[in-house]
């Protein structure tokens, strides 16, 4: 595009710059602006005035700072090798903008104008919103909206690794919900999804910040709890046993559930490849232990 723009007469590249629909700045090569198009201001809410003479760098996030400089550095090593990379950019207001910058090297002009770098700056908030969502989604459940088993088990790996370092303590709950395809066979499975989402909230009341409730499918939930000792996880599941005895009240119907519980055990100091395959079981075969005792004390 850079090219055949410069293959323009000068009134006409003057034209394309003014009325691009995406930002255009020229800079010298050290990254000073020479000159900025109206989109690119508008991008920024500032004027040309306060932008040409400064830096292209002191409009960076600081926070990516080091990225763009180094991504400069790369430009100015190979010329012919036009740069592209994802930055973000400070507004007036103090406000961050994600943008797309893809930057070539221009060499001096035959009116005169010194070597210098075209730019050409797209915001792309859209489509890191939109990426967001998309990453959101294959990490969540879509119908309680709790980390799937995907997210669960990253942040289990996570916790194992803390406890690996600060020599802490991890548990892993997990509750599976009694007599869930009575519900849905007996009121359908709207309703069953009505519990689902209500026992998930129930959840999200419970635990700690630093806790991970996960929907891992079906009616089978989980919680991973950093620096937590067992008898600490066994306070919890008697709280979560508490909520479960408080009936649900949806769509006009009065709805009780049980739960079986069981708490898996890694202590600190344990690399997580050998402990996070045996936590998770562990707390599988205590809930389904605790679910052969309940449906034992059931037929009494």
């Amino acid at each position: 595009m850079i090219e055949v723009v410069d293959a323009l007469p000068p009134a006409d590249r003057r034209s394309v710059f003014a009325n691009a629909p995406m930002g255009v700045v020229l800079t010298t090569p050290d990254a000073v602006l020479i000159d900025v198009n109206p989109a690119f201001c508008s991008l920024l809410d500032r004027h040309a005035e306060e932008l040409v003479g400064r830096s292209v760098h002191d409009l960076v996030d600081p926070e990516a700072a080091l990225g763009t400089r180094e991504q400069h550095a790369a430009l100015l090593a190979d010329p012919s090798r036009p740069m592209r990379h994802e930055t973000r950019l400070v507004r007036a207001d103090g406000s961050i903008v994600p943008v797309q910058v893809t930057a070539s090297w221009v060499e001096e002009t035959p009116e005169g104008q010194p070597a210098h770098l075209v730019i050409i700056v797209e915001d792309i908030t859209e489509r890191k919103a939109l990426e967001a969502q998309l990453v959101h989604r294959s990490l969540h459940d879509p119908l309680t909206g709790l980390p799937n088993r995907l997210l669960f088990q990253d942040r289990l790996w996570h916790a194992l690794e803390r406890g690996r370092r600060e020599q802490t303590p991890t548990c892993v709950v997990i509750m599976d919900l009694d007599g869930f395809k009575a519900i849905n066979d007996e009121l359908g499975h709207p309703m069953g999804d009505l519990v689902l989402v209500s026992f998930a909230d129930r959840l999200r009341s419970i635990l700690r910040a630093s806790d991970t409730a996960a929907r891992l499918g079906g009616d089978e939930f989980a919680i991973v709890c950093e620096n937590t000792h067992r008898a600490d996880a066994e306070v919890l599941v008697d709280r979560l046993r508490e909520a479960a005895t408080m009936p649900l009240q949806l769509s006009g119907q009065e709805i009780s559930i049980g739960i079986s519980i069981g708490i898996g055990w890694a202590p600190g100091g344990e690399e997580p490849t050998d402990v996070h395959e045996q936590v998770v079981r562990a707390a599988d075969d205590a809930m389904y232990a605790d679910k052969a005792r309940r449906r034992a004390e059931r037929r009494r």
